[in-house]
């Protein structure tokens, strides 16, 4: 098979994926688009080189967090540049420089699905890949792990430290929630 024909079959096969991993990475869909872009180039100058101990779909998903992940550090750097260089006026552009916009969820729900992913931005990378990588894509920890390249244990402490971190800072959220009201 041609190069061509292996990374065509890639795409077919996995850009539905890439898509949703970024979707749920970034919270907006140009951002995820674009990460989807610079994952299948990256695939496509890379395909001769793939490792084959690895499965296609394992290299991708690497691929595709670590895309994401330095586009947040990118991204974030640039808020703080912009904040610090004096080019924004106004601390509220910072702050609600990433607007929440997920389609798989009700208009109805957007607020709390916004809260909720507001709160697993904070959680350590590790936490946060492992947890979206768990309850969002619904991987098995083994399979985790091989993204990951951590052991199965790892994987489980890293789930379970990050619903801890989610309940606790839930609870903290809705508790000033509900005295607000």
């Amino acid at each position: 098979m041609t190069q061509q024909y292996n990374f065509e079959k890639l795409y077919r096969e996995y850009h539905v994926l890439v898509f949703n991993v970024a979707l749920n990475y970034l919270q907006n869909l140009e951002d995820a688009e674009e990460i989807t872009q610079d994952v299948f180039v990256k695939v496509y100058h890379s395909l001769e080189n793939f490792n084959q101990k690895a499965s296609h779909k394992t290299w991708i998903y690497r691929i595709t967090i670590n895309h994401c992940l330095d586009y947040i550090k990118k991204k974030n750097s640039q808020k703080r540049f912009f904040i610090f260089g004096q080019k924004s006026q106004n601390e509220q552009e910072y702050l609600n420089a990433t607007n929440f916009e997920h389609p798989g969820i009700l208009m109805e729900n957007q607020e709390d699905a916004a809260i909720l992913f507001k709160i697993i931005n904070t959680l350590t990378e590790n936490q946060k890949t492992a947890f979206l990588l768990s309850k969002l894509d619904r991987l098995s920890n083994p399979e985790i792990a091989e993204i990951m390249q951590l052991s199965i244990s790892s994987v489980e402490s890293l789930i379970f430290r990050a619903k801890a971190a989610l309940q606790e800072k839930l609870a903290e959220k809705f508790t000033t929630y509900r005295k607000k009201k």
